[in-house]
């Protein structure tokens, strides 16, 4: 929706000074007042500004999109590490993912109980981050 002032310079008066009948007093044109200026024209938002601006709303159900794919992340780090752990063949890399997924996991997600299940992963990997540092030290 597009509003655009008339004009870009109208000029806002006070009303006229009433003026009573045989009185010989009258107000001169600058005593009517002081002049005022109408409020500029308003700029209509461009449509990319819109755009820019929506994708900085975040509803519920994205958020929690968004979480839920953080912690099967998370989870699929976690079996990459128990793979590794079986087979013998951990590396660096497996340990790395780890990490990187356990710093995803923090945020708020306004469900109790996927925050509740996100925050039992993240306990899960910070054990799991302990006891391998603790075993390579």
């Amino acid at each position: 929706m597009r509003v655009a002032a008339t004009s870009n310079n109208a000029v806002v008066r006070d009303a006229p000074a009433a003026r009573r009948a045989g009185t010989g007093f009258s107000l001169s044109e600058a005593a009517n007042g002081p002049v005022r200026t109408a409020p500029g024209q308003l700029h209509a938002i461009s449509g990319v500004d819109v755009l820019v601006a929506l994708q900085g709303v975040e509803d519920s159900t994205e958020r929690r999109k968004r979480a839920v794919r953080r912690g099967r992340s998370a989870l699929d780090a976690l079996d990459a590490l128990k793979v590794g752990l079986l087979a013998g063949t951990l590396d660096q890399a497996a340990v790395n993912r780890l990490k990187a997924a356990a710093a995803e996991l923090s945020g708020n997600t306004g469900d109790q109980g996927l925050d509740q299940v996100l925050a039992d992963i993240d306990l899960r990997i910070q054990v799991e981050i302990a006891k391998l540092t603790r075993c390579s030290s």
